[in-house]
């Protein structure tokens, strides 16, 4: 089954350290992520090799969950690998340049479930790629303020 991504990227003006620890702090994390959306550790909160956690859609009565774990990390660099209705990787990794910091988001997933995914597709694909973008911008509003 192909996978489908969609990648978003910004320039912040702040440094990569600072960019970092907003996606690895997860009371920053929460200052940006979409509110509909939660994310819980599992067990102790933190961004290593290994580490588990589960993003919530805060949606009544269902609640749809998405188990994580990180798969790739380095400075700069944190990768999720997630299970659930989505199967699939997000991808953030902050590139220093002259001007701070390009942040770049890839998120890269397929649905399993036909009718799961035919309903992402008709309903959900365009506002996902609208929340990326909205994401990063309240990011960026996140990291430039700890400059």
């Amino acid at each position: 089954m192909p996978s489908e991504a969609f990648e978003q990227s910004i320039q912040i003006y702040a440094s990569a350290t600072a960019v970092e620890r907003c996606i690895t702090d997860l009371t920053l994390m929460h200052r940006w992520l979409n509110p509909a959306l939660r994310c819980e550790p599992i067990g102790k909160w933190s961004t290593e090799l290994g580490s588990r956690s589960r993003f919530v859609i805060q949606v009544p009565w269902v609640k749809p969950t998405l188990k994580s774990v990180v798969v790739e990390r380095e400075p700069g660099l944190v990768v999720w690998e997630f299970s659930g209705f989505f199967k699939g990787r997000d991808r953030w990794e902050c590139q220093p340049n002259k001007q701070g910091t390009l942040l770049v988001n890839r998120f890269e997933f397929n649905i399993p479930n036909p009718l799961v995914r035919y309903g992402f597709n008709t309903f959900a694909a365009n506002w996902t790629k609208q929340d990326m973008q909205e994401q990063l911008r309240r990011l960026k509003r996140v990291a430039e303020e700890k400059i």
